[in-house]
């Protein structure tokens, strides 16, 4: 009895350590990527015989269940997630996300709910499973996947442990991916924002010499690039380029 409840303080520490790593992960300061490893690392410490973890972003919505963004603990498990999302596109973190649900199991080569992953995983060593999705009201952000070595490693207390672990995580996953998306849409109005002086430039050069609209100039632009294989932008700066250097000759001779 003493063991046993040295265990569960013991589970109960890991878990509040790995929640108080999890709130002082700073968004802003991490890439994505980053981030999301480091949720693998606390959740594999924080729910009792895991020997490995992942979190995938995935978008259920689409037909293919598209992964945007995977980490993972250790390589193991990225192995498993390639067969996962890859290979077969069945597994535990699928149904979790789809069924917005708690699933494990403890065998997974002869689990019949992926007949197709199951066997694989088996085969690589690693027989228990549990997978919790990551939820926000009206959402399923992706889930979290761990992974064990033994067979049927994962029990209520464990599964309760790694829903208290979740629901703070799809949090943080969530505001994680927003800012990363938020960055990229930024960088992309910069790109745009420097780029159309020198387009305009191109349009007003195509303009004066052949005499055709504006929305006829860009479109001319545009198809100088599909056919050239080359950007736009790439395209407009070296009609630019060459308007200058032809300036520059006529003044020099003159």
């Amino acid at each position: 009895m003493t063991n046993e409840l040295h265990d569960v303080q013991a589970d109960a520490d890991d878990l509040r350590s790995s929640l108080v790593d999890l709130a002082a992960l700073v968004t802003g300061a991490r890439g994505l990527p980053e981030l999301l490893q480091l949720v693998a690392v606390y959740a594999a410490k924080a729910i009792p015989g895991a020997d490995g973890a992942g979190v995938t972003l995935l978008r259920i919505e689409r037909p293919d269940n598209r992964v945007e963004a995977l980490a993972a603990s250790d390589p193991f498990v990225a192995e498993i997630d390639e067969i996962q999302y890859v290979t077969v596109n069945e597994g535990p973190c699928i149904t979790a996300a789809l069924e917005r649900r708690t699933v494990r199991s403890g065998s997974l080569g002869g689990e019949k709910m992926w007949p197709r992953f199951g066997p694989r995983v088996g085969r690589l060593g690693i027989h228990s499973a549990l997978s919790l999705p990551l939820l926000l009201p009206g959402q399923v952000v992706g889930a979290i996947n761990v992974y064990a070595r033994g067979k049927d490693v994962f029990d209520d207390h464990a599964q309760e442990l790694g829903e208290l672990f979740a629901a703070p995580a799809a949090v943080a996953v969530h505001n994680a991916h927003t800012l990363s998306q938020a960055i990229a849409l930024t960088s992309q109005l910069q790109t745009a924002l420097a780029t159309r002086p020198v387009i305009d430039e191109a349009v007003g050069l195509l303009r004066s010499r052949t005499g055709v609209t504006s929305q006829e100039a860009r479109e001319r632009l545009r198809e100088m690039s599909q056919r050239e294989h080359v950007k736009m932008i790439d395209i407009a700066q070296h009609l630019v380029d060459e308007a200058v250097r032809r300036a520059r000759a006529r003044h020099t001779d003159g």
